[in-house]
């Protein structure tokens, strides 16, 4: 989706859609082609995006480019239907106190697949 048709969207849980396979390896396949020293993709699990999306007034979730340790990477945080980072949100304790809540600010896990996948 283009910035513009993302700006035309009525409402920011709506960005995105399936493309199909034949369409998405193309994608991928265009950009490997383009760029074989970069870094192919990401994975990111499921309890951390579902953590983001619990918290009230998430609708979608901003995946930023960081680097650490010159090491290409993603931060990643919920966003509100406003298209703000959700950075911190109220919440109502079991007293009635309304208290603040630091929102997910999140980054990559580091993953060894020889070991996931059997070695």
């Amino acid at each position: 989706m283009t910035q513009n048709a993302l700006l035309e969207t009525k409402s920011l849980a709506e960005v995105g859609e399936d493309i199909g396979l034949a369409e998405g390896t193309k994608l991928v396949n265009a950009f490997r082609e383009a760029n074989p020293d970069a870094t192919p993709g990401y994975y990111i699990g499921r309890n951390i995006i579902d953590q983001i999306l619990n918290q009230p007034g998430c609708v979608g979730i901003n995946f930023r480019k960081c680097l650490s340790e010159n090491e290409e990477h993603l931060v990643y945080t919920g966003v509100d239907a406003e298209g703000k980072d959700i950075l911190t949100y109220s919440v109502v304790t079991n007293t009635g106190d309304i208290v603040k809540e630091n929102g997910i600010v999140a980054d990559k896990i580091v993953i060894d697949w020889t070991v996931i996948n059997g070695g």
